[in-house]
């Protein structure tokens, strides 16, 4: 069975029932580390707030600490863009809001992080650690002030392009996102530009990982959480 629920509660909520979680958090957690993993990189999820606790542990783990806050000009960052001179063995610590957050949520069971980049990719891999149980998939979202959650429709997308691939039985929630990739794939490029997400990071000026994100299929990656670090297992 494939199920989809939402964010940390959505987490908690399955945690009972499946043998594998796939986060996705298109803009732009999943795709970073996509980008990331697809050079051989590895990356240690953080969560976001704590400057010196990300500086300790990313020494204790032998990584680079990336900015906290997206950067341009050559600084490892949440920003996808920042991540393409990664090297085969480099090792960055991301700190993010959502994405991260929920990929140390998962206890003992596996975890992957999936985007429309690798959506074939990560299905096939999902399917292969759950083996006969069931699969859950948990797009991010993002947080309102007073840390209620703000629904992303990116990520319903992309939750539902890999949901697409697994082609399996599923819950009415899982039919949902399934069938809001079938409708938005058409017109997949104006819609995630135009979500709130997308416009964001386009006025900040990071247009390019709009378009990064937005490359469907183009990856071969199925990052892999092991260890506490991100790696390719596809």
């Amino acid at each position: 069975m494939i199920r989809c629920e939402w964010a940390r509660e959505g987490m908690e909520a399955l945690r009972p029932q499946v043998a594998v979680f796939v986060i996705v958090d298109v803009l732009s957690f999943s795709t970073a580390v996509d980008i990331a993993v697809g050079r051989g990189a590895l990356i240690y999820p953080f969560p976001l707030g704590d400057h010196e606790a990300a500086r300790v542990a990313a020494a204790e783990v032998g990584a680079v600490a990336a900015a906290p806050k997206r950067a341009a000009g050559g600084q490892f960052s949440l920003s996808p863009a920042s991540l393409r001179d990664l090297h085969p063995g480099d090792r960055l610590l991301l700190p993010s809001p959502n994405g991260s957050r929920l990929s140390l949520a998962g206890g003992d069971i596996p975890v992957l992080t999936g985007c429309l980049r690798n959506a074939s990719a990560v299905a096939a891999k999902a399917r292969e650690l759950a083996g006969r149980g069931d699969i859950g998939l948990i797009p991010a979202g993002e947080r309102w002030p007073g840390d209620t959650l703000r629904p992303a429709i990116e990520d319903l997308i992309g939750a539902g392009a890999i949901i697409h691939a697994l082609d399996d039985e599923m819950t009415a929630e899982a039919r949902l996102a399934r069938d809001a990739w079938r409708s938005a794939q058409p017109d997949l490029d104006p819609l995630i530009r135009d979500c709130l997400s997308g416009r964001e990071l386009i006025e900040r000026g990071f247009k390019i990982d709009v378009d990064l994100a937005l490359a469907f299929d183009v990856s071969r990656a199925a990052p892999h959480l092991v260890d506490g670090a991100y790696q390719e297992a596809g």
